[in-house]
């Protein structure tokens, strides 16, 4: 059953902490359905002093789960794990009744999430100290050590997944966490906070707190937060990077990014065709990892024919979900308007796509491909966060490696084709912090880390796998000596 399913009446969200759901008691968010075109639920933004009581509440409890060994820790995770893959229905449709997101694609968001808890719950087996004889009976060993409150902050277009790069580790090294989800999409943040309290997590670990730019000020400058993680454009993450950081919090703050995909004239045409489409298609566009410009290096117009055809198979509703919001598509048209008065060429119209019947007053863009962009243009540069893909024409690698890092993010780049000399050129010089081999969603898989450089990240380290453990936790050091050195 692939349908989504509109609620019988409007859903109130709630914030959770202190092991228990709460009302709210600030301003009230409406929630609109990307299917529906419509309201379906409400949040109210979380006070002060709300905030003040999870913190407080979180700190106790924090004390005492710092003192349990990690297997004990993992117990709990092993029951979460089993109630995600139990409800995984349920949630799927939560996150697609408010994100827009296919059945399928909301599945599969959860299901990476359940991937970094699987990760997590290996933490139990790392080697989480090293000791080591370092002068004759001296001794030098370090531990990991929770810091203590953290926050995590997401986005909308990953309800599930995105929270779960960062919840399971920073509480399974010991932390006490506090989730503030995107306003546009809280639903899914309730669901989540009752896997892990059914799940026998303590009270007071797990927190969620909903509210918008007000709230992510307060926790931002919170004294008792150690530290946030943030994902989201990178204009906000630039923000929450200065703000937090001046209140002397270690923060990692993710932001946008314009991905560049190197097709070649030896890229295999049919992987290409699937690859490149359902990189700039999945999600509706709409995610950090998608592609957002093709450098066509010489003649590959067979295999653009191969991506056009892929894309134009794509039933709205079923194989490609409803944008966020209808600002979001006025602005998606708008720019494809842009284009194509400066010159562009549109190969593929999404503008013209018809509503699916089922969901008439839904937010819908169909698959949008421009060609004969010019490298200065708004089409190559600026995030449009859509199913939309430009063509920048090149005459060889090197052109295109100019263009792609002149670029100011720096999040994804990949390349199609079947020299692995090609490949090895552009895997060394372009300026992107993940790349793909002909894959066009170059998303590493635990234990490798999730993370891009240059305007895509503020901070160090990465978000998840072994580049995380160092930003949630501390290493401390001992040196022991109990007797004095001996002659030997």
């Amino acid at each position: 059953m692939n349908e989504i399913k509109r609620p019988t009446q409007e859903i109130k969200c709630a914030h959770f902490f202190a092991g228990e759901f709460h009302p709210g008691s600030g301003a009230e968010i409406k929630i609109d359905s990307p299917y529906f075109g419509e309201v379906i639920g409400s949040i109210r933004e979380a006070s002060s002093a709300e905030l003040d009581t999870t913190v407080e509440k979180a700190q106790a409890a924090q004390k005492l789960w710092e003192r349990s060994p990690l297997k004990e820790r993992a117990q709990i995770f092993f029951k979460v794990r089993e109630i995600f893959l139990r409800d995984l229905d349920l949630i799927a449709q939560t996150i697609s009744l408010e994100n827009g997101k296919t059945l399928n694609e909301s599945k599969a968001g959860l299901m990476k999430g359940v991937e970094v808890l699987e990760y997590a719950l290996s933490l139990q087996n790392h080697d989480q100290g090293a000791k080591m004889e370092v002068s004759r009976d001296v001794f030098c060993e370090y531990r990991r050590m929770p810091l203590g409150v953290v926050a995590s902050i997401t986005p909308f277009n990953f309800p599930a997944m995105v929270p779960m790069w960062t919840i399971p580790i920073a509480l399974m090294l010991g932390n006490a966490l506090i989730w503030k989800p995107s306003e546009k999409t809280p639903l899914t943040s309730n669901l989540i906070a009752k896997v892990f309290h059914e799940a026998g997590l303590p009270a007071g670990l797990f927190n969620v707190l909903q509210g918008s730019a007000p709230l992510v000020e307060k926790i931002c400058t919170h004294k008792n937060i150690r530290a946030i993680s943030f994902v989201g454009s990178s204009k906000v993450a630039k923000i929450v990077y200065d703000k937090a950081s001046l209140s002397g919090k270690r923060v990692l703050a993710l932001g946008g990014a314009k991905n560049h995909i190197f097709l070649l004239p030896d890229a295999p045409i049919d992987m290409c065709g699937i690859g490149i489409a359902d990189s700039f298609t999945g999600c509706a566009g709409q995610r950090c990892m998608a592609a957002t410009v093709i450098l066509a290096v010489g003649n590959v117009d067979a295999q653009i024919q191969k991506i056009i055809e892929r894309a134009k198979s794509m039933t709205l509703g079923f194989d490609m979900g409803a944008i966020i919001s209808k600002a979001q598509v006025d602005f998606l048209k708008a720019a494809i308007d842009r284009a194509e008065a400066a010159g562009a060429k549109i190969l593929l119209d999404g503008r013209k796509t018809p509503a699916p019947k089922n969901y008439p007053n839904g937010y819908w863009i169909g698959p949008t491909i421009i060609d004969n962009v010019d490298a200065e243009s708004e089409a190559s540069k600026v995030e449009l966060f859509g199913p939309v893909i430009s063509i920048i024409r090149v005459k060889n690698i090197s052109e295109g490696l100019k263009i792609e890092n002149a670029n100011e993010y720096g999040n994804a780049c990949s390349v199609f084709t079947s020299s692995g000399a090609n490949a090895e050129e552009i895997i060394k010089h372009s300026s992107a912090g993940m790349v793909g081999v002909n894959i066009g969603v170059p998303v590493p898989r635990e234990p490798f880390s999730f993370g891009g450089i240059n305007a895509s990240k503020f901070g160090h380290g990465d978000i998840t796998g072994d580049g995380s453990l160092d930003f949630w936790s501390d290493q401390k050091k001992i040196t022991f000596k109990w007797q004095m050195q001996k002659d030997h």
